[in-house]
């Protein structure tokens, strides 16, 4: 329908972008970079003159702009400084179908705003929504919001039901059977690439596995290419899917090629009815990863990738039935996450409590409970969930307020040059890589980075070994080649040290001051400086190996595993900290690091529990001791030490010291 780029147009023609900016979110930065390009293009105007874009790190909006495209990340970042987004006339918020945090949270804000605003418009779009709610939600009183539709330009798509047959349920990998043979069926329809939507990359590279040993008994085998398409290949990887192909080409994607990437050339879609997707347990305070069946607004963005350039074919990897029994709608993110970061701005920013803010889907009481139970370890917020001086602090800073905590931590305890080089990686994708035909090659090139007490000192070897690369002066291509020749990706490290500079000028105008060079060692006194202060962040993802079993016992009684990829996987330290607890097919400690469990009570503070027995007459010491046991989120820190009794009880110490 082109309502992305002509929607903006539209606007300026009736006289919108002159009294403020014409602003237009999307969900992803190069979605905001090619629109407005696009819109640039079609106004004959230099990208930056009348319209331009700001995204994470670059902003070429000129004084003379009308229309500004950007993420909608941004957006609710400039709310901190424009609290009545006053440079704005007109406000749209396209994709609202993805429902991210940041797009209910603009959502909600923007309902708040309008009554401040009567003269701002808004106008929400998406390929599949449910209308109704969203016109409900922007109603006033009675009156929904209009609803206008726009009719597409897409080609018929004729959708088939093909569940797995009895005997393909008896398989060890029916899903990838059933993909193979679709397939099969599909290019005898005729020609045209195939799309296939698979719930994660193990998926993907079994399907790929099994497709190569099929089709190279077809006459067409020589023709076929099959290329994966997954958010942490490559971008070299991902443009292949792009190049123009003279043969017949099947892509195995996940589901990042539903919305935000037009894939050219496809004509048939295979979908196998399923992602994976990201959920927190509010029970266990980890983040499950898990392969779920998609909702039937997610299963149309798939039929409608085919429809693109010609009548497609739709083949459903589940029935009739299964599929109308699924919801329309998917769970927001909302739903399905840690409300610690959208508490945190919504205080910073002064708005009510989450209870009372208009969202669309608003959450649960416990979900919320969480979010401040979490700020609360952090520092960021009081017992009477009220801003700590702290909190302001981490809300300046454009990162997860755990990341956000252990910044404030390297400034503390002196170390924040190594801190802020963690810190920045942590927030941004592995530049590491690990090509499907390539992996023992990538492994063994990775060795060089690899620390076996921390992979969170991984990071910084990785970090120290392009800052060398760039002082060497070498040539922009000279220094791919040289990212490439060991599997790291040249685009994902300078995204890290965009961040690492946009975290370092952020705590500039905090007024912090620290030496910014690296130490040319990390010694063992060093080495435990930066390890408490990723502890004052971290503290739920500690763990103890306790029994001769491989895996650890965590915080809140949870069981998990040292990552296969770790530099720790061998060694097997007493106690480890990890980055992230992920639940897959396993709990997983991603990027963990061998820690003592004195860091852990003296970053605790007042968070750890003390159990005191055994309390006795020390001849020796003159005095009523007693054992003290200590603990954090049930996981016992010190079994038991001896401790002083008097001040603690001095009640039954004196008791006791009359009996003497």
């Amino acid at each position: 329908s082109g309502k992305t780029t002509q929607i903006p147009k539209i606007c300026l023609e009736q006289g919108r972008g002159v009294r403020g900016l014409i602003g237009h979110t999307q969900p992803r930065r190069i979605a905001a970079r090619s629109v407005a390009t696009r819109i640039a293009q079609e106004l004959a105007t230099p990208l930056g003159a009348a319209v331009g874009f700001k995204v994470r790190f670059t902003d070429r909006t000129g004084p003379d702009a009308y229309i500004k495209l950007m993420t909608d990340g941004i957006l609710l970042a400039e709310t901190q400084r424009d609290r009545l987004l006053a440079a704005y006339d007109t406000i749209i918020v396209d994709e609202a179908h993805e429902r991210s945090l940041n797009i209910d949270f603009l959502l909600g804000y923007l309902k708040e705003l309008l009554p401040r605003r009567p003269d701002l418009k808004v106008i929400v779009t998406s390929a599949t929504l449910d209308a109704e709610r969203f016109a409900r939600h922007f109603g006033d009183g009675d009156r929904s919001a209009p609803v206008i539709e726009v009719s597409g330009r897409a080609y018929p798509v004729e959708i088939r039901h093909r569940p797995p047959a009895a005997d393909e349920d008896d398989d060890e990998d029916p899903l990838e059977q059933a993909v193979v043979a679709a397939a099969e069926d599909l290019w005898r329809e005729g020609p045209g690439d195939i799309l296939v939507f698979l719930p994660g990359e193990r998926e993907i590279r079994e399907t790929a596995d099994l497709a190569r040993a099929s089709f190279a008994r077809r006459p067409y085998a020589s023709l076929v290419e099959i290329l994966p398409l997954y958010a942490r290949l490559s971008v070299n990887e991902q443009q292949r899917v792009f190049a123009p192909s003279q043969g017949r080409r099947m892509v195995l994607a996940t589901n990042v090629a539903e919305t935000s990437l037009t894939v050219p050339g496809i004509r048939y879609v295979v979908d196998s009815g399923l992602a994976r997707v990201r959920r927190y347990s509010l029970r266990n305070k980890v983040t499950l990863l898990q392969i779920e069946k998609i909702a039937q607004s997610a299963a149309a963005q798939r039929a409608g990738r085919c429809g693109r350039v010609a009548a497609g074919i739709c083949v459903r990897l589940y029935s009739e039935d299964d599929f109308a029994a699924r919801p329309r709608f998917g769970d927001p993110e909302i739903l399905r996450s840690s409300l610690a970061a959208v508490i945190l701005r919504m205080a910073a920013l002064d708005l009510p409590e989450v209870a009372a803010f208009p969202f669309l889907d608003p959450p649960g009481t416990r979900a919320i409970a969480d979010g401040y139970q979490l700020l609360e370890e952090l520092s960021a917020v009081d017992a009477g969930r009220r801003l700590t001086s702290l909190g302001r602090e981490l809300a300046q800073l454009p990162v997860d307020p755990r990341i956000g905590r252990i910044i404030v931590a390297g400034r503390e305890l002196g170390c924040l040059a190594e801190i802020l080089v963690i810190a920045a990686a942590l927030a941004v994708p592995d530049p590491r890589e690990r090509p499907l035909e390539k992996q023992q090659a990538a492994d063994q090139a990775h060795l060089r980075f690899r620390d076996e007490r921390s992979d969170f000192l991984s990071l910084v070897a990785l970090w120290q070994f392009f800052a060398d690369a760039l002082s060497e002066g070498l040539s922009h291509r000279r220094l791919v080649e040289r990212c490439r020749a060991h599997f790291v990706s040249y685009l994902r490290l300078v995204e890290w040290r965009d961040l690492h500079h946009q975290l370092s000028e952020q705590v500039r105008e905090l007024g912090w001051r620290w030496p910014e060079a690296l130490p040319d060692k990390i010694d063992e006194a060093r080495y435990a400086l930066i390890h408490r202060a990723l502890l004052a962040g971290l503290l739920s993802n500690i763990g103890n190996a306790s029994d001769p079993e491989e895996h650890y016992l965590g915080a809140r009684a949870i069981r998990f595993f040292v990552h296969p990829g770790s530099g720790l996987a061998r060694k097997r330290p007493k106690w480890v900290l990890a980055a992230e607890l992920t639940e897959t097919t396993r709990l997983y400690a991603r990027c963990a690091a061998k820690i003592e469990p004195e860091w852990v009570e003296a970053a605790a503070g007042g968070l750890v529990d003390k159990t005191y027995f055994d309390p006795h007459w020390d001849r020796e010491r003159g005095e009523v001791v007693a054992s003290e046991r200590v603990s954090l989120f049930g996981l016992t820190l010190v079994p038991r030490r001896r401790v002083s009794y008097g001040s603690l009880a001095p009640a039954i110490a004196r008791e006791m010291l009359s009996s003497e």
